[in-house]
């Protein structure tokens, strides 16, 4: 077997390094930079060492990029693709028994070591890009690691990248284990910084600067949009402008021919334009491009925690992603990189991306764990832990969903669940699926959507899986086999119901359960899930008009998330199929516009109200609680102001108002039982108080804050002790002739709030033998013109108290 490798690969300065360290060794990194050679000269170069008598697995994050490492180490073997060098995908593999060198994506290997911990006849495990981070990327290199200390002595790990943290790798590998560096070549690289324009379409904008790199520079040039749309929008401007020059898309959704035109020179010598997403930022090589234009922008997976489901987000690409992108442009000789934002900004752009353990759904990752047979994450090596949260929200859901026991344990659903190479709610939709007879409907269905642009685009997926039938290129060909064959799996571990076939609607529901939803408005623009939240979907969409919905796939913020995938489904289906989660709930919620309990009798599917009425049988503890927390929440205005006044006067800690709100249920409940209102009769208000008031707190409330002030004169008067200026009393001058000492209320002299014989003030004092001696001859001299029929004595403090007039008071 002839290996051709490039003499001038930066990576040949290296490899002998690396091959001893691999001989000496079961673990290594290797840190070398874009173009250096290692995705396509390492791993051929270990199958001569005498320690891999197997298999060696090189990881690829993406499929293009697998399937384009394979193919260009085959050819540099003088072999066609599928002998010595094979590759494995989803859609797409070639490989024999003659293969030694298997190029797959990260989760295939994870599949594989989960199925074989062992990795019988696999040699060494590759990890090309490990910069990048994926969930698929840190659970297999922890996997591996766990097989080769426990099980594998002899199994080699090698890490590759870039750009990543060689000694945080190698201490993860087990601390001893060597940093190999190569230093790459280093060609020129020109950054040209044309700022962002608001204000302009970013395919416009990023058409107009491919127009101006193509007038100013030489060579290929590659161009990095966030997704497909934009890649096509800014493709339909760029044909019509270079009519004569390829203008070729490179993304996940691009047949496998069209792939291999994106990476390779044109075969007749023409310059070419090639619009990527961020598929090409690493481990392929794109010959003769010697320019990039970079959007600065890119697509990353989101997990939602409140939707339970995954969707792309826009965001500004990191600063390693625009190093890694702008080194295309330098791979082969030197490169220029157009950048469409400011010099000054590039600083507060991120440094890195995140790694997906911290952003990703982690249910895969839990129920693959739980396969492992491991019960605490943490006893696992990994460069970030998953995080606690969402572990333990993934456990909830993979516990809704039969796979997880209460303990955590993997059931044997859970088995067949894992046994299908797709997410945890998707393998329990087609398993539901071939138990009822409809497993490759919703295989396909399955397969839709995981797979983009797959049956075209639109929000319905009916459509889409309409035009997917009709559909003969060689992409659709190949998903209609991997879902027959996902069908058959499936079929062949259900166990079959008698139930008559659902439709997708239900299928996709049966895993969904909270992404059911039902129009709120005439438009269908607006939907309420029955979990609760809320979607908006375009009104000129066809599924506007369905009066039910189960989403697929939503895209944007909590509240007003737009729906990008949905199945329709009629009243009656949901009704039968789904009646079961039907319910009907005894609700009761405060009515403050009417200031009282309203009692409805709903039936309900999660959140969404399908009929609502009056409840003639409500539950009269839910009546009695919500009341109670109203009435606590208002307890100062409506409890007795005079009693709790007295009683804060006098000291009494039972009734203050935080221990009555402490103790509401006690002594306030009784009297709401039957009620659906707070107005509550004030007697009985006040002899539930007294009632928590003991014998001696009652003498102690009497004897230091009385109710009234008994005046000489006879006369009553309520005292009041919640103004500030407590204890106060209202009371006539009259009444009060004979007091020579001022009246007090315990310790604190009561303020005599005095009046004339009309009611109006005269004087406010706190005293009174003061007052007598002082201001009182003016005040009577001032009585004597205003009531000349009423006494108004010179020494009132000698005087008797009377009301009486002058002449009725000599009377008697």
């Amino acid at each position: 077997m002839t290996i051709m490798i490039e003499a001038s690969l930066p990576i040949q300065a290296v490899l002998p390094d690396l091959l001893a360290a691999l001989r000496a060794r079961s673990s290594a990194v290797l840190i070398a930079p874009p173009g250096a050679g290692k995705t396509t000269a390492v791993a051929p170069a270990l199958l001569a060492e005498p320690w891999c008598t197997g298999q060696i697995l090189l990881l690829s994050p993406r499929r293009v990029a697998a399937r384009a490492a394979a193919e260009r180490i085959a050819e540099q073997m003088g072999e066609p693709v599928g002998q010595t060098v094979g590759y494995l995908t989803r859609l797409d593999s070639k490989s024999s028994k003659a293969t030694r060198l298997l190029v797959v994506t990260e989760a295939i290997f994870v599949a594989r070591i989960l199925a074989d911990q062992e990795l019988a006849g696999v040699s060494a495990v590759l990890f090309d890009e490990a910069h990048e981070r994926h969930l698929d990327s840190d659970l297999g290199l922890a996997l591996a690691l766990e097989s080769q200390s426990v099980l594998r002595d002899d199994l080699r790990v090698l890490v590759m990248s870039a750009t990543i943290d060689g000694a945080r790798f190698a201490a993860l590998l087990g601390g001893d284990a060597p940093v190999i560096e190569s230093e790459g070549k280093a060609h020129p690289l020109a950054i040209r910084w044309l700022g962002s324009s608001p204000e302009k379409r970013l395919e416009d904008s990023m058409a107009s600067a491919i127009l101006t790199a193509w007038r100013e520079e030489e060579g290929d040039i590659l161009a990095f949009l966030p997704g497909v749309g934009e890649i096509e929008r800014v493709r339909e401007r760029l044909v019509e402008r270079l009519p004569d020059n390829p203008v070729l898309p490179l993304h996940g959704q691009v047949l496998p021919q069209g792939q291999r035109e994106a990476i390779r020179r044109d075969p007749s010598g023409r310059r070419r334009v090639v619009l990527a997403s961020s598929i090409a930022e690493t481990s392929i090589t794109l010959d003769g491009v010697r320019v990039v234009v970079d959007s600065g922008l890119s697509r990353r997976p989101a997990y939602d925690v409140a939707a339970g489901t995954t969707h792309l987000v826009t965001v500004c690409a990191s600063q390693a992603s625009a190093a890694q992108r702008a080194g295309r442009a330098a791979r082969q000789g030197p490169g220029v990189a157009y950048r469409l934002w400011e010099e000054g900004g590039h600083a507060g752009r991120e440094a890195f991306d995140p790694p997906e353990m911290l952003t990703s759904d982690l249910a895969p990752l839990t129920l693959a764990l739980a396969q492992w047979g491991v019960d605490d994450a943490a006893s696992l090596p990994w460069l970030d832990p998953p995080p606690g949260p969402a572990m333990a929200a993934a456990h909830e859901r993979l516990q809704a969903l039969g796979a997880l026991d209460r303990a955590g344990r993997i059931t044997d659903h859970g088995r067949r669940i894992a046994a299908l190479p797709m997410d945890p709610w998707q393998a329990a939709m087609l398993l539901f699926g071939a138990a009822h007879g409809a497993g490759e409907q919703t295989a396909r269905l399955a397969l839709l959507l995981q797979e983009r642009g797959l049956g075209g685009r639109g929000e319905d997926l009916a459509l889409r899986l309409q035009r997917w039938d009709g559909d003969r290129s060689g992409r659709a060909d190949a998903a209609r086999k991997l879902a027959a064959g996902w069908a058959r799996r499936a079929s062949g571990m259900a166990e079959r119901a008698r139930a008559a076939c659902p439709p997708p609607g239900v299928l996709l529901a049966h895993a969904l359960p909270d992404n059911l939803a039902r129009r709120r408005d005439a438009s269908g623009e607006n939907w309420l899930s029955a979990g609760g939240r809320g979607y908006v979907l375009d009104p000129a969409s066809p599924l506007a008009r369905a009066e039910w919905l189960v989403i697929g796939d939503a895209q944007g913020r909590v509240g007003a998330s737009r729906i990008t995938a949905a199945l329709a489904l009629e009243p009656a289906e949901v009704e039968q199929w789904l009646g079961a989660r039907i319910e009907r709930r005894h609700t009761a919620r405060w009515n403050a516009g009417e200031g009282r309990v309203e009692a409805r009798l709903e039936r309900r599917l999660g959140a969404i109200t399908l009929a609502s009425g009056p409840d003639p049988q409500p539950d009269p503890q839910a009546l009695v609680d919500i009341l109670l927390e109203k009435a606590v929440e208002r307890l100062g205005e409506l409890l007795p102001r005079t009693l709790l006044a007295r009683a804060r006067f006098a000291g009494l800690d039972a009734l203050s108002l935080d221990r009555l709100a402490a103790e509401a249920r006690d002594w306030l409940a009784p009297l709401l039982a039957g009620r659906r209102d707070l107005d509550l009769p004030k007697g009985a208000l006040t002899e539930a108080l007294l009632n928590r008031l003991t014998w001696d707190e009652r003498q102690q409330l009497d004897r230091l804050a009385p109710r009234e002030f008994a005046s000489p004169a006879g006369t009553h008067h309520a005292i009041d002790y919640a103004a500030d200026d407590a204890p106060s009393v209202e009371v006539r001058v009259q009444a009060v002739f004979g007091l020579e000492r001022h009246p007090m209320i315990g310790a604190t002299p009561l303020l005599l709030k005095l009046t004339d014989p009309g009611g109006k003030p005269m004087q406010a004092t706190r005293d009174l033998p003061g007052f007598w001696q002082g201001s009182w001859k003016d005040v009577a001299k001032d009585g004597k013109g205003r009531y000349p029929k009423h006494r108004w004595p010179d020494e009132p403090w000698a005087e008797k108290p009377s009301l009486k007039t002058k002449n009725a008071f000599n009377r008697t």
